[in-house]
């Protein structure tokens, strides 16, 4: 299914990222209210959301009767769990390919590719246990900008060493060496924009992540504060569903 995500949606990555986003918020909004208005009993969901509103304008209006008041917001809980098990049927229908979009943008959208020449950072992470020094190992067309061997430097919560790299067009494995055990990681080197898996989980050892130096994309500015694709989308998918289920008389 990846694979077939991947041959199906990869050619549209030449948009750029911020209308790429928001096209596919807006796209996956469509698809979920359009569901929603389809696999569901309206008239009944435009009577509980009726009901629900009315429990909550009686609640404001009893506020002085606390007893009156929990019995208001217990029919208020029952229309409300209502009204979810009728939305649960529209929600098993668009979960899975949500899921799958959702990931599909995770994995092309969250970093900028590693460009040929450009300099970034390979960072070894380790357990705070870890002491002594690791050692980098670099394919054909990657060049090495400082020292193979790296001590482990000590933070408050962890020990890591650093490593500045270059390198040619495609895709590279690099090597780190720890305690005599290898561990490799795969570096793109791409003039597009796709990456490799940005970070490597280790298992079973003190050498706990391997983390190749993409810079994290950035789509939206708002008030000084930056955002990548996860808030872009999910700021979006907000309006965009709230203005289709106005459209489309989506209760």
């Amino acid at each position: 299914m990846v694979a077939f995500l991947d041959s199906l949606l990869n050619p549209i990555l030449v948009i750029p990222k911020i209308w790429l986003v928001l096209g596919m918020s807006l796209i996956i909004s469509l698809i979920t209210v359009l569901v929603y208005k389809f696999a569901t009993n309206q008239k009944e969901m435009k009577r509980l959301k009726d009901e629900i509103k009315e429990h909550q304008k009686q609640a404001r209006e009893a506020s002085s009767d606390t007893s009156k008041m929990l019995e208001i917001n217990k029919k208020a809980m029952s229309s409300n769990m209502e009204y979810m098990r009728h939305s649960m049927k529209a929600m098993l229908f668009t979960f899975i390919p949500v899921i799958l979009f959702f990931g599909w943008m995770a994995a092309h959208l969250a970093y900028e590719p590693i460009k040929p020449s450009q300099e970034f950072i390979v960072t070894a992470s380790f357990d705070k246990a870890a002491v002594g020094n690791a050692e980098i190992a670099v394919p054909d067309g990657v060049s090495l900008k400082s020292d193979k061997i790296k001590d482990i430097i000590h933070t408050d919560r962890a020990g890591i060493a650093e490593w500045k790299l270059s390198g040619d067009l495609g895709k590279h494995t690099i090597e780190i060496k720890y305690e005599d055990k290898p561990y490799v990681a795969d570096v793109l080197i791409s003039d597009g924009v796709l990456y490799s898996e940005p970070i490597v989980k280790v298992k079973s050892s003190l050498l706990k992540e391997i983390k190749i130096g993409n810079e994290k994309s950035k789509m939206l500015n708002l008030f000084g504060w930056e955002f990548g694709w996860f808030w872009t989308y999910v700021f979006s998918s907000i309006l965009f569903s709230l203005g289709l289920r106005k459209a489309f008389k989506v209760y």
